[in-house]
Protein backbone atom coordinates (compact mmCIF):
# COMPACT_ATOMS: atom_id res chain seq x y z
CA UNK A 1 0.00 0.00 0.00
CA UNK A 2 1.67 3.70 -0.90
CA UNK A 3 1.47 6.57 1.01
CA UNK A 4 -1.99 8.13 1.83
CA UNK A 5 -2.29 11.66 2.08
CA UNK A 6 -5.11 13.18 3.25
CA UNK A 7 -4.22 16.80 1.78
CA UNK A 8 -3.03 17.98 -1.61
CA UNK A 9 -2.80 22.49 -1.77
CA UNK A 10 -0.84 24.11 -4.65
CA UNK A 11 1.39 26.37 -2.92
CA UNK A 12 2.98 29.52 -4.74
CA UNK A 13 5.53 31.82 -3.01
CA UNK A 14 8.07 34.66 -4.09
CA UNK A 15 11.59 32.54 -5.24
CA UNK A 16 14.90 34.67 -4.17
CA UNK A 17 14.91 36.04 -7.89
CA UNK A 18 11.77 37.66 -7.67
CA UNK A 19 9.41 35.15 -9.72
CA UNK A 20 6.66 33.29 -8.13
CA UNK A 21 6.69 29.36 -8.27
CA UNK A 22 3.89 27.08 -7.70
CA UNK A 23 3.72 23.35 -6.70
CA UNK A 24 1.23 21.06 -5.55
CA UNK A 25 2.44 20.41 -1.63
CA UNK A 26 0.75 16.60 -0.28
CA UNK A 27 0.23 15.82 3.44
CA UNK A 28 -0.24 13.25 5.65
CA UNK A 29 -0.10 11.87 8.85
CA UNK A 30 -0.24 13.35 12.34
CA UNK A 31 2.33 14.73 14.91
CA UNK A 32 4.63 17.10 14.44
CA UNK A 33 5.28 18.51 11.49
CA UNK A 34 8.57 17.38 8.63
CA UNK A 35 8.71 18.51 5.37
CA UNK A 36 10.69 16.53 2.51
CA UNK A 37 12.27 17.67 -0.25
CA UNK A 38 12.35 15.41 -3.05
CA UNK A 39 15.36 14.01 -4.82
CA UNK A 40 16.18 14.06 -8.48
CA UNK A 41 15.01 10.54 -9.58
CA UNK A 42 11.47 11.88 -8.69
CA UNK A 43 9.49 10.78 -5.89
CA UNK A 44 8.51 7.08 -6.29
CA UNK A 45 7.87 4.59 -4.08
CA UNK A 46 10.73 4.73 -2.02
CA UNK A 47 9.89 8.10 -0.96
CA UNK A 48 6.40 7.40 -0.43
CA UNK A 49 7.53 4.66 2.18
CA UNK A 50 9.67 7.24 3.87
CA UNK A 51 6.89 9.57 4.31
CA UNK A 52 4.91 6.34 6.03
CA UNK A 53 7.78 5.18 7.96
CA UNK A 54 7.97 9.00 9.24
CA UNK A 55 3.41 8.55 10.00
CA UNK A 56 4.29 5.53 11.78
CA UNK A 57 6.90 7.21 13.91
CA UNK A 58 4.34 9.76 14.79
CA UNK A 59 5.07 12.38 12.10
CA UNK A 60 3.13 14.39 9.84
CA UNK A 61 4.85 14.93 6.75
CA UNK A 62 4.67 17.55 4.01
CA UNK A 63 6.11 16.96 0.69
CA UNK A 64 6.27 18.95 -2.47
CA UNK A 65 6.07 17.57 -5.82
CA UNK A 66 8.44 20.40 -7.72
CA UNK A 67 9.22 17.85 -10.71
CA UNK A 68 8.83 14.54 -12.71
CA UNK A 69 5.80 12.36 -12.03
CA UNK A 70 4.24 11.53 -8.80
CA UNK A 71 4.56 7.79 -8.02
CA UNK A 72 7.43 6.77 -10.34
CA UNK A 73 10.81 7.87 -10.30
CA UNK A 74 12.02 8.68 -13.94
CA UNK A 75 15.44 9.70 -13.58
CA UNK A 76 16.73 10.83 -17.12
CA UNK A 77 13.24 12.12 -17.71
CA UNK A 78 13.59 14.13 -14.88
CA UNK A 79 16.85 15.68 -15.36
CA UNK A 80 15.36 16.38 -18.88
CA UNK A 81 12.64 18.62 -16.59
CA UNK A 82 15.09 20.45 -14.50
CA UNK A 83 16.31 21.89 -17.77
CA UNK A 84 12.69 23.19 -18.27
CA UNK A 85 12.74 24.53 -14.35
CA UNK A 86 16.31 25.77 -14.49
CA UNK A 87 14.87 29.11 -13.28
CA UNK A 88 13.99 27.41 -9.96
CA UNK A 89 16.93 25.17 -9.71
CA UNK A 90 20.32 25.40 -11.52
CA UNK A 91 22.52 22.44 -10.18
CA UNK A 92 26.20 24.67 -11.23
CA UNK A 93 25.31 27.55 -8.86
CA UNK A 94 28.60 28.00 -6.65
CA UNK A 95 28.42 30.32 -3.29
CA UNK A 96 24.90 30.86 -4.04
CA UNK A 97 21.63 29.32 -3.65
CA UNK A 98 19.00 28.34 -6.24
CA UNK A 99 16.18 30.47 -6.46
CA UNK A 100 13.93 28.04 -5.21
CA UNK A 101 15.14 28.67 -1.95
CA UNK A 102 13.16 31.36 -1.28
CA UNK A 103 10.09 29.46 -2.13
CA UNK A 104 10.65 26.82 0.77
CA UNK A 105 11.27 29.41 2.96
CA UNK A 106 7.78 30.24 2.73
CA UNK A 107 6.41 27.19 2.43
CA UNK A 108 8.04 25.76 6.01
CA UNK A 109 6.50 29.26 7.60
CA UNK A 110 3.13 27.92 5.98
CA UNK A 111 3.51 24.62 7.37
CA UNK A 112 4.11 26.15 10.51
CA UNK A 113 1.06 28.22 10.45
CA UNK A 114 -0.99 25.29 8.96
CA UNK A 115 -0.33 23.30 12.06
CA UNK A 116 -0.03 25.37 14.71
CA UNK A 117 3.36 23.80 15.45
CA UNK A 118 6.25 24.88 17.55
CA UNK A 119 7.96 24.15 14.23
CA UNK A 120 8.97 22.14 11.19
CA UNK A 121 11.83 19.62 10.16
CA UNK A 122 13.43 19.30 7.16
CA UNK A 123 15.32 16.62 5.27
CA UNK A 124 16.76 17.46 2.11
CA UNK A 125 18.16 14.81 -0.08
CA UNK A 126 20.63 14.83 -3.56
CA UNK A 127 19.71 17.63 -5.30
CA UNK A 128 17.98 19.56 -2.31
CA UNK A 129 20.41 18.47 0.47
CA UNK A 130 21.93 21.41 1.19
CA UNK A 131 18.86 23.32 1.13
CA UNK A 132 17.65 21.70 4.42
CA UNK A 133 20.73 23.01 6.39
CA UNK A 134 20.45 27.00 5.39
CA UNK A 135 16.43 26.56 5.99
CA UNK A 136 17.54 26.61 9.98
CA UNK A 137 18.16 29.97 9.81
CA UNK A 138 14.22 30.38 9.55
CA UNK A 139 12.46 30.93 12.31
CA UNK A 140 9.96 27.99 11.28
CA UNK A 141 12.41 25.61 11.13
CA UNK A 142 13.21 23.42 14.23
CA UNK A 143 15.89 20.97 12.54
CA UNK A 144 17.32 20.31 9.26
CA UNK A 145 18.80 17.00 8.03
CA UNK A 146 20.92 17.09 4.65
CA UNK A 147 21.41 13.42 3.21
CA UNK A 148 23.69 13.01 0.59
CA UNK A 149 23.81 16.72 -0.20
CA UNK A 150 24.84 16.71 -4.11
CA UNK A 151 25.17 20.56 -5.22
CA UNK A 152 26.75 22.43 -6.94
CA UNK A 153 27.42 19.54 -9.74
CA UNK A 154 31.65 20.37 -10.59
CA UNK A 155 31.52 22.59 -7.84
CA UNK A 156 34.91 21.48 -6.23
CA UNK A 157 34.77 23.03 -2.92
CA UNK A 158 32.35 25.38 -3.16
CA UNK A 159 28.83 25.29 -1.98
CA UNK A 160 25.38 25.47 -3.09
CA UNK A 161 24.87 28.69 -0.50
CA UNK A 162 26.80 31.83 0.32
CA UNK A 163 28.88 33.10 3.50
CA UNK A 164 26.02 35.30 4.85
CA UNK A 165 23.41 31.66 3.72
CA UNK A 166 26.07 29.73 6.25
CA UNK A 167 26.05 32.65 8.83
CA UNK A 168 22.57 32.84 9.21
CA UNK A 169 21.67 29.04 9.31
CA UNK A 170 24.76 28.77 12.16
CA UNK A 171 22.91 31.20 14.29
CA UNK A 172 19.98 29.25 13.98
CA UNK A 173 21.94 26.23 15.11
CA UNK A 174 23.59 28.20 17.43
CA UNK A 175 20.26 28.69 19.06
CA UNK A 176 17.90 25.20 18.29
CA UNK A 177 20.68 22.66 17.98
CA UNK A 178 23.30 21.33 15.08
CA UNK A 179 21.95 20.35 11.84
CA UNK A 180 22.34 16.77 10.43
CA UNK A 181 24.80 15.72 7.05
CA UNK A 182 25.15 12.15 6.19
CA UNK A 183 26.20 10.13 3.08
CA UNK A 184 27.27 6.78 2.08
CA UNK A 185 31.17 6.47 2.59
CA UNK A 186 32.33 5.85 -1.14
CA UNK A 187 29.32 7.89 -2.74
CA UNK A 188 30.69 9.36 -5.89
CA UNK A 189 27.42 11.41 -6.51
CA UNK A 190 28.03 12.88 -2.98
CA UNK A 191 31.50 13.46 -2.87
CA UNK A 192 33.67 13.68 -0.11
CA UNK A 193 34.38 16.71 -1.00
CA UNK A 194 31.16 18.63 -0.43
CA UNK A 195 31.18 16.54 2.94
CA UNK A 196 34.47 18.47 4.20
CA UNK A 197 33.18 21.81 2.79
CA UNK A 198 30.45 21.22 5.26
CA UNK A 199 32.16 20.70 7.86
CA UNK A 200 34.51 23.29 7.31
CA UNK A 201 31.33 25.71 6.57
CA UNK A 202 29.92 24.85 9.54
CA UNK A 203 31.68 23.54 12.09
CA UNK A 204 30.45 22.75 15.61
CA UNK A 205 27.05 23.30 14.24
CA UNK A 206 27.06 20.84 12.12
CA UNK A 207 26.89 16.96 13.17
CA UNK A 208 28.08 14.52 9.90
CA UNK A 209 27.49 10.89 9.77
CA UNK A 210 28.75 8.44 6.63
CA UNK A 211 28.08 5.03 6.50
CA UNK A 212 30.15 2.13 4.76
CA UNK A 213 28.75 1.47 1.44
CA UNK A 214 28.96 2.54 -2.67
CA UNK A 215 25.31 3.91 -2.85
CA UNK A 216 23.59 6.99 -2.75
CA UNK A 217 19.93 7.43 -1.58
CA UNK A 218 20.18 6.53 2.35
CA UNK A 219 16.91 7.12 2.77
CA UNK A 220 14.74 5.84 -0.06
CA UNK A 221 16.17 4.00 -3.28
CA UNK A 222 19.38 2.55 -1.02
CA UNK A 223 17.96 2.55 2.25
CA UNK A 224 19.59 2.23 5.13
CA UNK A 225 18.09 1.36 8.67
CA UNK A 226 20.91 2.98 10.95
CA UNK A 227 20.86 6.35 8.87
CA UNK A 228 16.82 6.37 9.05
CA UNK A 229 16.71 5.69 12.65
CA UNK A 230 19.35 8.20 12.98
CA UNK A 231 16.91 10.79 11.33
CA UNK A 232 13.78 9.70 13.43
CA UNK A 233 15.57 9.99 16.41
CA UNK A 234 17.07 13.76 15.71
CA UNK A 235 14.08 14.78 14.78
CA UNK A 236 12.18 13.49 17.97
CA UNK A 237 14.93 15.33 20.17
CA UNK A 238 14.10 18.59 18.10
CA UNK A 239 10.44 18.93 18.71
CA UNK A 240 10.81 17.55 22.05
CA UNK A 241 13.60 20.02 23.43
CA UNK A 242 10.95 22.71 21.30
CA UNK A 243 8.16 21.66 23.82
Amino acid sequence: MTWTHDTVFPFSAAMTSGKTATHDVYAGGEGPPILILQELPGIGPETLDLAKRLNGAGFRVYLPHMFGTYGKVTMGRNMARLFCVRREFNMFLKGRQSPIAGWMRSLAAEIKSRDNAAGVGVIGMCLTGSFALTLMAEDAVLGGVASQPALPVFGGNTLHMSSDDIAQARAGMAAKGPGLAMRYADDKLAPERLMRALQDGFGDDLETQEYEGKDHSLLTLDFHEPAYQRVQDYFRARFAQAG
